[in-house]
């Protein structure tokens, strides 16, 4: 659904530029000369105090003196008169404001006063601090962009003017035309979402283009995006990849949650394809509207170059993508229609004197082929055949499969060469393999992201809620922020996830009685309040054979840790039952607090390397089976649970388990803010978490920022909102 007011900016019945001018070089003058070099029709009013003489514009000298009320308006005018002219247009009844004013900051008060103005006359604010935008579609370049955009399918939203002002100028060199161009800028009213909203239901948009730089309002963002995903594609360009993790994180979980990982798993979910480059950016989304849908990842190669061929055999791992293994039949038909100098495997080299015909045969008994899921024909420029007829051939040969396919034609002259006949035959063609490749590998991330913005199912998960919050008000009650390891290990009880037998003492003369009640061996830990890795100043002592060598290890750990380290509290010791297991791997899973997103789970390679080895995933709560596997897949460590050699197979659903209790934790219980089991111990027979910690919120409202996200201060009204239960906030949106 169309935020309240957008529509208007298709037609508009007319325009005024506030601040429009005749004089060369100024904004005014420049979005009035664009607005009539993009063909607009409608009449286009300039309101300045000094008379102006432009001859498509007609000049008034205030917004009273419009002789009706006109749809839109672009504002270019000093910040401090901003909010006056805002709310005498919404009076006269202008429904649009573009504002490509800057320095409308908060710090002023300038922009709090903006948008008060907008919400008493109901006007809608496009910016401030905007380049413009540019409908092709309706002639309308309301911008002070250099050049007009040429009519297409792509929506381009972007925070950045001087990205979409360049975007414009390599896309016309590129013959790539638009439905919209569109500069956010601030977005103090309309924002992200409220665009994707407007385009996704755009029947000129036939993908929107997102590059952004960070994200306001992840719930309305996160809502809008999947929503859109589902009827075409929505493909971001995210700015700013350095690592940003918490500086203050107590766990390994929240160290490990770098901004960018976290906007990777927030769009995976939503539905967004992501990419690396501008160049990507429009790639990605032709391939995406020219090539069908596709049912897996093997991929059937037909070249006349066997270097080529190689290429795209490298680039294939980093894709995603796997080499089909051609069914016998198919092989045998190759050998009877092909020279016998030819591979005679997948990739199929088709020999460098190939013709149109030789690839036309090859091409179709190779996609005929049912463990074949995508085709690729490269073609490497060998003086020995006609070009012309080969691209011709081929490009209608690939045009009767309804299997993904991609072209691949080496060198400038032979890809200029064949660039109108792939055109016309809408099959997408690459100058390098890797490149074709990363192509088919956008468009198995396609089907991925389709695949997880679908409705979460089956997130209910076993709990005791009454004990778990008992265990975090005891804590908070005693001035904590930190659960001892005893009650963490209890909290993670109480959400079904498997726990190692253990008993908690005071002091060191008490464990012999406990590990009477304990299968030997033992490991001995101290308890702190502090919140610090025990491991870290000497406070775990592992492989004790009897209670008396448990002893003896406390109470060493005890004076070491006073000696060394006086500023640490210990309230006790635990003791636990040590578990071998042979076969077993080392996991870390947890939830981390994302500025942006929330609260988020992390699985990935444990242990003390954790940080080192640097594996992990994330993904974002409510999570069913099939997210809490896909996530579990994504890690480096997957190839290991999946057992090799003599190792058997971990049991993965049991992990899967653990993700969505972490998940029902995040949901139920949003004061806790940091959890931390490491290592979570995986092998054939299930899980189990030997250590765990776990930060939770200093107040006990703290966890309702969760589900009570506000929208920008301020904001106006009108657009829809999603319907969000009061406890899920944010993290219920996904499930809707």
């Amino acid at each position: 659904m169309a935020p309240r007011n957008l529509e208007s900016i298709i037609r508009p019945n007319g325009v005024v530029v506030v601040g429009g001018s005749d004089h060369p070089g100024t904004i005014g003058r420049t979005v009035i000369d664009n607005l009539v070099a993009g063909g607009f029709g409608a009449p286009i009013y300039a309101v300045n105090i000094r008379r102006i003489s432009h001859p498509d514009a007609n000049w008034v000298e205030s917004v009273e003196d419009l002789p009706y009320p006109l749809d839109f308006a672009v504002i270019c005018t000093p910040a401090e008169t901003v909010p006056h002219l805002v709310s005498d247009l919404g009076k006269r009844g202008t429904k649009v404001a573009l504002i490509l004013s800057g320095g409308l900051s908060r710090e002023s008060g300038l922009s709090q006063q903006m948008l008060a103005a907008a919400r008493a006359s109901g006007i809608r604010i496009i910016g401030p601090n905007s380049v413009g935008l540019q409908l092709p579609h309706s002639h309308l370049n309301a911008s002070f962009e250099r050049g007009c955009a040429a009519p297409g399918g792509l929506a381009l939203i972007s925070q950045s003017g001087a990205i979409a002002t360049g975007l414009i100028d390599w896309a016309a060199k590129a013959g790539i035309g638009f439905s919209a161009v569109v500069s956010s800028g601030d977005a103090a009213d309309i924002d992200m979402a409220d665009l994707i909203d407007f385009f996704a239901a755009d029947t000129n948009t036939r993908a929107i283009l997102l590059h952004l730089e960070g994200i306001s309002d992840a719930q309305r963002f996160l809502a809008a995006a999947r929503a859109a995903s589902r009827v075409k594609p929505v493909i971001a360009l995210k700015a700013g990849r350095g690592e940003a993790a918490a500086k203050a994180a107590l766990t390994h979980t929240g160290a490990l949650a770098g901004s960018y990982d976290i906007y990777q798993a927030a769009f995976r979910r939503a539905g967004i394809v992501m990419v690396d480059s501008l160049t990507e950016l429009f790639s990605v989304a032709d391939m995406l509207n020219l090539t069908p849908r596709c049912g897996g990842n093997r991929l059937g190669i037909v070249t006349n170059g066997g270097g080529a061929a190689i290429l795209a055999l490298d680039a294939m791992a980093a894709a995603g993508v796997a080499t089909a293994p051609l069914d016998p039949h198919t092989l045998a038909e190759l050998d009877k229609q092909l020279p016998c100098g030819w591979s005679h495997n997948n990739p199929v080299d088709i020999l460098g004197d190939a013709d149109a015909e030789r690839y036309r045969i090859a091409i179709e008994i190779v996609a005929a082929d049912p463990a074949v899921d995508a085709i690729l024909v490269l073609n490497c420029p060998i003086g020995l055949v006609c070009g012309d007829d080969v691209s011709r051939s081929v490009s209608e040969a690939l045009a009767q499969t309804r299997k993904p396919r991609l072209a691949c034609w080496l060198g400038g002259a032979n890809f200029d060469q064949a660039s109108s006949d792939f055109a016309e035959a809408d099959v997408p063609l690459f100058n390098m393999p890797e490149d074709a490749v990363r192509g088919f590998g956008h468009l198995l991330q396609a089907e991925r992201a389709r695949e997880a913005s679908r409705t979460v199912t089956g997130v209910r998960h076993k709990m005791d809620l009454t004990l778990a919050r008992a265990i975090i008000t005891t804590a908070r009650a005693a001035g904590r922020t930190m659960l001892s390891e005893p009650e963490a290990q209890q909290l993670l009880a109480t959400f079904a996830i498997p726990t190692v037998p253990a008993r908690v003492v005071a002091t060191p003369s008490a464990i012999i009685d406990a590990c009477a009640e304990l299968d030997p061996p033992y490991a001995v830990k101290i308890v702190s309040p502090d919140g610090i890795h025990k491991s870290d100043i000497g406070g775990v002592a592992l492989n004790l054979g009897n209670a008396r060598e448990a002893q003896i290890a406390a109470e060493a750990m005890a004076k070491r840790i006073a000696r060394d380290h006086p500023d640490v509290a210990t309230t006790g010791f635990v003791v636990e039952a040590m578990i071998e297991r042979a076969h077993s791997h080392e996991l870390v899973v947890g939830i981390a607090d994302d500025p942006t997103f929330g609260l988020v789970i992390m699985v990935g390679a444990g242990g003390k390397a954790v940080e080192i080895l640097h594996d992990r995933a994330f993904g974002l709560p409510p999570l069913d089976a099939r997210l809490a596997r896909d996530m579990i897949d994504q890690t480096r460590i997957a190839k290991l649970l999946h057992g090799y050699r003599d190792e058997p197979p971990a049991q993965l659903e049991a992990v899967a388990d653990v993700l969505r209790a972490l998940s029902a934790i995040a949901i139920e219980l949003p004061e806790v803010r940091e959890l931390d089991i490491n290592p979570l111990l995986v092998d054939a027979s299930g899980v189990v978490a030997l250590d765990a910690r776990i930060r939770i919120s200093d107040r006990a409202d703290a966890g309702l920022a969760v589900g009570q996200l506000p929208r920008h201060e301020g904001a106006i009204p009108g657009s829809p909102r999603v319907p969000l239960d009061s406890r899920r906030g944010r993290l219920g949106a996904l499930a809707d």
